[in-house]
């Protein structure tokens, strides 16, 4: 109701639009798309202090109506499709203490699933089916499998679609994963047991060591930061000395803690879905807690890289702008000093 009530400042714009600018009607829907984000813009901007999560919702519901009504094309292209219209993104590193046996290693991420919501099995085989279509020598899941909070037959029905095809997938590549805060908030147990089930090796709070040429890079994990138990000291413990290390961990945040330690050459997350919506000159409104400070794409930290992928399911409001789901593929680079 808040969008809908808004000025009328948006009617004199069209009425410039298409009477004294006389632009024609069939082009008007991208003008509305324009005229619509700064709409949403100045109502972002002046509830920013006050907005909560639940109010933001609210608002975004109003404003997919809104634009649903007032627009068609590109408008109910970002609102509706965008979900499904996923982006490979390749993301090039060169780690400081990669052996050049391990250079050219091809690495892809797949997070926040969320199977149960928007996601469903026929959804989810179409990520596999591009991830398979990248050719990658591993594959690390960040985490949050299922969607929100509690667990019932159908989560079980969830998690063996999940089994189904995450099963051979793992047989043809290698599969690393951590749980994410859904995970807990539904059934970490049952996770985990599905995790088991599709062949996939659960890193939470372990090293996992990858030898070639007896040279090594090591793939560890944390559990999840908000609802698990971090072990952090543990996963030291068992990391030798030599080699790239690679940390997954759902929350991006957690980066601040990792780096401090100085072993870590690259932290992959998710957890922000990178914010689902992206305003023109505002960035996402609304960040999870923990996925707000680094909430997506690639930022270096004392030393070390922390990559947040945006997943590629969607929270309950199945609704992506200006934020596309995403499959990462990491290609490492070795340091040639080494």
């Amino acid at each position: 109701m808040f969008v809908l009530s808004t000025s009328r400042r948006h009617d004199k714009l069209y009425y410039l639009l298409y009477g004294g600018l006389r632009i024609p009607y069939r082009n008007l829907s991208k003008c509305f798309i324009v005229v619509k984000e700064m709409k949403l813009y100045h109502i972002i901007t002046y509830m920013k202090k006050s907005l909560t999560r639940r109010d933001f919702l609210k608002l975004l519901k109003a404003a997919a109506i809104d634009l649903a009504l007032l627009t068609v094309g590109s408008s109910g292209y970002g609102l509706l499709i965008a979900p499904a219209q996923v982006k490979i993104e390749s993301v090039r590193l060169k780690l400081g203490r990669l052996s050049p046996a391990f250079h050219g290693l091809r690495i892809a991420q797949v997070s926040d699933i969320h199977m149960g919501g928007w996601m469903n099995a026929e959804r989810f085989q179409h990520i596999v089916n591009l991830v398979i279509s990248q050719q990658p020598d591993l594959l690390l899941l960040t985490g949050d499998f299922l969607l929100g909070h509690g667990f019932s037959k159908n989560s079980e029905q969830h998690l063996q679609d999940l089994i189904n095809i995450l099963s051979p997938l793992s047989r043809t590549i290698p599969c690393f994963a951590t749980l994410g805060n859904h995970d807990y908030w539904t059934n970490a147990k049952a996770v985990r047991e599905m995790l088991k089930a599709s062949g996939i090796r659960n890193l939470t709070n372990t090293v996992f060591t990858i030898s070639r040429d007896n040279e090594h890079l090591h793939l560890c994990g944390v559990d999840d930061v908000w609802e698990g138990e971090v072990r952090l000291e543990d996963v030291l413990s068992q990391l030798p000395d030599d080699g790239a290390a690679i940390l997954l961990a759902h929350e991006p945040d957690f980066a601040d803690q990792s780096a401090v330690t100085g072993r870590f050459d690259l932290q992959v997350s998710g957890h922000s879905h990178g914010g689902q919506v992206v305003l023109p000159f505002v960035g996402p409104p609304i960040l999870p807690y923990l996925g707000q400070k680094y909430p997506s794409g690639i930022y270096e930290i004392r030393g070390m890289y922390q990559y947040t992928n945006r997943g590629v399911g969607t929270g309950r409001l199945p609704v992506r702008l200006n934020c596309p789901p995403e499959i990462t593929i990491f290609n490492l680079e070795a340091n040639s000093s080494i």
